[in-house]
């Protein structure tokens, strides 16, 4: 009698990868909800015990966006993350000051000196 073979895929921890990439200012390239993209994180936080980064959205399926915007990505959703050598400029958008942020911020963008 043999058992049958499961493939289970392990979780992979994006954790380093968006820390790398806010504090080098580098894009990542992510797959999220079955959509390939780059993004530029700005900031890591805690929200119902999970992990979530707000990104700037730097392309979309190859496809430049119609308009700026920053977007939440929960991590643990993150798929085929990698740190790209593609810089990106801490966007006007981004407001450290938001209440959702208060006291569960981990990391965030700092103005290069």
């Amino acid at each position: 009698m043999s058992v049958p073979e499961t493939v289970s895929e392990a979780p992979v921890n994006n954790t380093p990868f968006v820390l790398e990439g806010i504090v080098r200012l580098r894009c990542l390239q992510v797959t999220y909800n079955r959509t390939r993209m780059i993004v530029g994180p700005h900031i890591l936080y805690t929200r119902n015990e999970s992990l979530y980064a707000d990104a700037l959205i730097v392309s979309r399926e190859g496809m430049l966006p119609r308009e700026p915007k920053i977007a939440t990505f929960k991590v643990d959703g993150l798929r085929e993350v990698s740190v790209l050598d593609r810089a990106f400029e801490i966007s006007p958008l981004f407001d450290a000051e938001l209440e959702k942020y208060a006291g569960v911020t981990l990391m965030m963008v700092e103005p290069q000196a």
